[in-house]
């Protein structure tokens, strides 16, 4: 059967994918420089390869892009403190290689080339790695088969397989199944993963649950975030904070409405607002929805800030400190359709906020469960819940304290990795 998959993986699918990918590279300079920059990926692989010290183990980590490479940051960096390991570190997306190529825990940056038969079996016979780990969900059926052929261990951890996943239909779980065979094991987030891959045949002795890095990658730059000042403190001074990140337009359609009502009561309470992809286009619109309702400043001009309600962020990479200013936080995504990174705002022990879109997010399902989240349906749902919390103190540490119990009764996945690395390399 996994001969009968592989002959059809190769003869269609593959081909279909690369004329899809060219085909949209004509129009996305995103797909294009992703196509551009794995014209000499092999060449460059063997010069850098060679200045490895080949008396060390190699590990190498695949993530598709710049989130999934986040969570595994904690389990490389704790691998780098061992002066015996190189670390191989390979994206699908340009924005996580481009983001990367300078990280410096990593011994080799590169692109993971097209999955053809050729390519995987070349790229893993220049690598030669001792381990490979793949992060949650991007697996390439001929770099897996080659690993399996040459006899590479492989891990796929921070496993996800939530019950509605498409792998489950019919045709696509038997090649999913024969697919997943061939991974030595499988390190999920929950126990409902777990089942979900079980009901892919994978054996007992392939799974194990050991958490989400997610939660530690949180925490830990947390730790850092603290020390940074971005903005004065006689800015935020007597302020209640509202900090809404990664916003998107739906998001912005509930939030700010709500909040012009909820100043109008309140003359303490201020909006920092970080959307998910400032543009000046998005910038300008956002600025438009407050004009002639509430004063707004945008980030960059905050040396002349003049008791503005709203800041608007107009930078990118500092989300995770601005939420350390919150009183409480919205994340943004959930009306739009995924929300994002709930921990963020989490660790600092603040209630999070967030619309309906949480089906993507185990991790906000339970803190919304546990109290520390609250779900909001629309404008007016927004306006009474953040009355409601920022004219009761108590009630606001309450959840906030609940926020910081449930990320740190999550952490340690790092360390249940790392167990299972160190039993094989």
């Amino acid at each position: 059967m996994k001969q009968i998959w592989s002959f059809f993986y190769n003869i269609l699918i593959v081909p279909i994918l690369f004329v899809f990918v060219r085909l949209i590279g004509i129009f996305n300079p995103k797909v294009r420089r992703g196509i551009s920059g794995r014209k000499r990926i092999f060449e460059e692989l063997i010069l850098n390869a060679a200045s490895l010290d080949k008396s060390k183990k190699l590990i190498w980590f695949h993530s598709s892009s710049l989130g999934e490479f986040e969570q595994a940051k904690p389990v490389i960096e704790e691998l780098k403190k061992d002066s015996s390991i190189n670390i191989l570190v390979t994206f699908f997306s340009p924005s996580g290689y481009e983001n990367s190529k300078k990280y410096p825990y990593a011994d080799l940056v590169s692109y993971l080339p097209f999955d053809t038969k050729s390519n995987a079996e070349k790229f893993i016979t220049i690598v030669r790695p001792d381990l490979a780990v793949i992060m949650r969900y991007d697996i390439w059926p001929n770099h897996i088969w080659s690993m399996k052929k040459k006899g590479v261990t492989s891990y796929l951890i921070d496993a996800t397989m939530k019950p509605g996943s498409s792998r489950k239909l019919p045709l696509i779980k038997n090649f999913h199944k024969i697919l997943f065979k061939d991974i030595s094991k499988i390190l999920t987030v929950s126990q409902i993963d777990s089942k979900g891959f079980k009901s892919f045949d994978c054996s007992d002795n392939q799974l194990m649950v050991v958490g989400d890095t997610r939660f530690d990658r949180v925490y830990q730059r947390s730790l850092l975030a603290k020390n940074r000042n971005l903005i004065k403190e006689e800015v935020l001074k007597d302020k209640k904070i509202l900090v809404a990140g990664s916003t998107w337009g739906l998001d912005e359609d509930v939030i700010i409405p709500a909040f012009i009502k909820l100043a109008k009561f309140d003359p303490d309470v201020l909006l920092i607002i970080a959307p998910h992809e400032p543009t000046l286009v998005h910038l300008d619109r956002i600025e438009n929805e407050f004009s002639r309702q509430l004063k707004t400043i945008r980030f960059s001009h905050l040396n002349n800030y003049q008791e503005e309600r709203v800041i608007i962020v107009d930078s990118i990479g500092i989300l995770l400190t601005l939420y350390t200013y919150a009183d409480a936080a919205f994340i943004g995504g959930s009306f739009k359709q995924n929300i994002h990174n709930v921990l963020e705002a989490a660790v600092y022990g603040v209630p999070v906020l967030f619309g309906p879109k949480i089906e993507n997010s185990q991790e906000t399902q339970k803190l919304l469960k546990c109290g520390g989240g609250i779900l909001i349906m629309d404008k007016r749902d927004a306006y009474k819940q953040m009355r409601l919390l920022f004219n009761d103190d108590e009630l606001r540490k309450e959840k906030g304290k609940l926020s910081y119990e449930f990320v740190k009764e999550n952490l340690g996945a790092t360390e249940k990795i790392l167990n299972e690395i160190y039993k094989v390399i």
